[in-house]
């Protein structure tokens, strides 16, 4: 039985020192309704810069990092051209874009497709386009989200019970599931286990409540 995940990584912070303090934005959205660890979230739109790498659930991620942070970090063709002066000529560099959590990531057949999330300060027309044909960019509608909240090891035993747990809660409320599920990770692997923050997330009707 084929089965489509959505990997969320907050790897934001991952190549950022112990030492090093760094606002990271986060994704954009309002609590509809809240049961405990469990809840109702409408997410803003917003544009991914995604990548398709192979690997288990645990080894995607890390594999895709490196080509994504490429890509924000200057690897790119900027929008924004840079003068040439004389006598000296200058090309255009990269433009930095800033760290944002989370990073997704979604099974497509045997690979994943993991993505950045774009500042919401851009849109499609704004963001350099990337040098690596293997990095694409995409917009995502405003959507509901059904989540659950938990710590622990990022390992996929946590992310399948977390994950069931989310799925008994969304039949018990009356809601339909509209997409595929979404872990979602927003500490760097320096945390000690017990003080990260993870998420299962699952797109549901906008329309229930």
């Amino acid at each position: 039985m084929k089965c489509s995940i959505r990997i969320v990584l907050a790897a934001a912070v991952t190549i950022i020192g112990a030492g090093e303090a760094m606002a990271i934005e986060e994704a954009a959205y309002k609590v509809a309704s809240k049961d405990n660890q469990f809840e109702l979230r409408d997410y803003a739109p917003h544009i991914l810069a995604e990548t398709v790498v192979e690997g288990t659930l645990e080894e995607a991620g890390n594999k895709a990092f490196n080509r994504l942070f490429r890509y924000i970090s200057g690897d790119n063709r900027t929008r924004n051209k840079v003068a040439m002066t004389a006598p000296v000529s200058q090309e255009p560099t990269g433009e930095k874009i800033k760290m944002t959590a989370p990073v997704g990531q979604q099974r497509v057949q045997e690979r994943w497709a993991v993505s950045f999330m774009m500042p919401a300060t851009y849109t499609l027309e704004t963001l350099p386009a990337p040098d690596d044909p293997k990095v694409t960019l995409r917009q995502v509608p405003a959507r509901r989200i059904a989540a659950v909240r938990y710590s622990g090891f990022w390992s996929e035993k946590n992310y399948l019970q977390n994950k069931l747990e989310l799925e008994s809660w969304i039949h018990e409320q009356g809601l339909t599931i509209a997409g595929d599920p979404v872990w979602a990770r927003y500490n760097p692997p320096f945390t000690p286990w017990f003080l990260r923050r993870n998420e299962i997330l699952i797109p549901v009707d906008a329309g229930a409540d």
